[in-house]
């Protein structure tokens, strides 16, 4: 292999890129792949716009966070904590820490915790990799509701705590307001939606201290990430959200190990090239692939992309060698689909596809469209709505709209945090300016449109769009 190549032997058939630079034929396409990337950038995924939004969630974070008075932490998780979507592009993904308890690994002394958290030991000898049994050793002096009505016997006479049971006291804990509206439980999250557009999906979860996992993640051997971020991503521990194993006997007691905002820092480190492979995987997979019941999900995809950075140089990624490297995603996904095998990034032992209920005939149909995708060379990204509507559109009409739409959602963002920080519309200076800028756009928008044959009127709906 030293005139360069590929050696696809990482588990999960994640490949590993060895000597590639030695070969002057392997990135082709350079030049489409460098105007491609420019074009992500007008579209809003270039590096400055990725971090405003990442800024202003965890702005979000701190000012909820702080109303509890230290009683519960908030946490953006998905795609609006990696910076990746607009406001209301997708739901926003939060998870609901409570301070009051913690978890810990077997093997780890509990003596050196405070006496006020109540304190669980994880228990993994007959779950699946990944998930753990929580038993209470010790109650606190304060005791979360949701957590000892949660409590049920394991059959020994010690306390087990139920994760399902926990999402049910999570739930019927919500604080019901006006302006929104409460769904039935979906998976470990309750549901909501605000005002009738803002969709929120809220997981109960608890602190995890396992020393042991994270250092064996650490003491990988890797081209990615840098030892400082590895370190961050270490001391940032772990959690555990209430959803067991589907079709296990003991699913309802069950816990999945989670490091949500070690992820999070993880993805906010990539190369601005991956973050690209990143969104364009995730658009393969939610506008060709169309999957109905998560058999491909965006943590699939992203998973794929952190065991390609990990496992190749970083200098073999720039804007110029975007194609190749979705070449190699697609690759990556079609093994995952043909498998049904991808390891965790951060547990390797667990399969990420080991539950996706998928079925034959359509993994057969998901593999056919790959292989189609992977002949087609930079053509593949005609198959993806945004990007080919992007092409399409006469760059300054583009690039005058797609500027618009960026300042829209950051004066959205500010709106938002202002709120959260108990700001009134009426006497805040902050607010009643961002507001009317608002209303400079959508007037701008709507009369650029009326110049050139648009009919539409409500200013409203195209503020609503505008944050799509």
């Amino acid at each position: 292999m030293a005139d360069g190549g590929i050696i696809r032997d990482v588990p999960g058939g994640i490949p590993r890129q060895v000597n590639v630079s030695c070969s002057p034929t392997v990135f082709q396409f350079e030049q489409l792949s460098a105007e491609t990337c420019i074009l992500m950038n007008v579209l809003g995924y270039g590096p400055h716009i990725r971090q405003a939004r990442i800024d202003a969630y965890k702005a979000y974070d701190r000012h909820r966070t702080a109303r509890t008075g230290g009683s519960v932490t908030w946490v953006t998780t998905g795609s609006k904590a990696e910076g990746l979507t607009n406001y209301r592009e997708s739901d926003t993904d939060l998870m609901w820490v409570t301070n009051h308890a913690t978890c810990l690994e077997e093997g780890v002394d509990s003596s050196i915790f405070p006496g006020e958290k109540s304190i669980f030991r994880s228990c993994s000898r007959i779950s699946y990799h990944g998930h753990c049994r929580l038993l209470l050793e010790r109650y606190g002096t304060y005791i979360p509701t949701a957590v000892y009505n949660a409590l049920c016997d394991d059959g020994y006479g010690s306390g087990l705590l139920s994760s399902d049971l926990y999402v049910n006291q999570v739930l019927n804990g919500r604080q019901h307001q006006e302006s929104s509206v409460e769904h039935e439980r979906a998976g470990p999250s309750a549901p909501l939606t605000i005002n009738g557009i803002d969709h929120r999906d809220i997981v109960g979860a608890l602190h995890f201290y396992c020393p042991s996992i994270l250092s064996r993640w650490a003491a990988r051997p890797r081209n990615w990430p840098t030892p400082d971020v590895v370190q961050e991503v270490v001391s940032l521990g772990a959690f555990v959200s209430p959803v067991g194993v589907k079709g296990s006997d003991y699913e309802p007691v069950e816990w999945r190990i989670c490091f949500n905002t070690g992820e999070n820092v993880l993805v906010n480190n990539l190369h601005d090239t991956q973050v690209k492979l990143y969104v364009l995987l995730k658009m393969v997979k939610n506008d060709v692939l169309k999957p109905c019941k998560k058999e491909v999900t965006s943590f699939t995809v992203k998973n794929i992309v952190l065991w390609i950075a990990e496992n190749n140089p970083q200098s073999l990624f720039n804007e110029r060698s975007m194609f190749h490297w979705l070449h190699e995603g697609l690759y990556a996904l079609r093994v995952a689909i043909d498998t049904k095998e991808l390891p965790y990034y951060m547990i390797p032992e667990r399969n990420l596809m080991a539950a996706c209920a998928l079925e034959h005939e359509q993994k057969l149909s998901w593999i056919a469209t790959i292989d189609e995708m992977m002949t087609e060379g930079p053509r593949l990204i005609l198959r993806l709505p945004k990007i080919r509507q992007a092409i399409i559109a006469h760059p300054e009409p583009l690039r005058w709209y797609s500027g618009r739409k960026i300042e829209m959602e950051m004066l959205t963002l500010i709106h938002t945090n202002r709120v959260t920080l108990g700001m009134d519309r009426e006497t805040d200076v902050i607010m009643q300016a961002v507001l009317e800028r608002q209303l400079e756009i959508v007037r701008e928008v709507w009369m650029r449109m009326i110049m050139e044959g648009g009919r539409v009127n409500d200013l409203q709906s195209i503020r609503n769009s505008m944050l799509m």
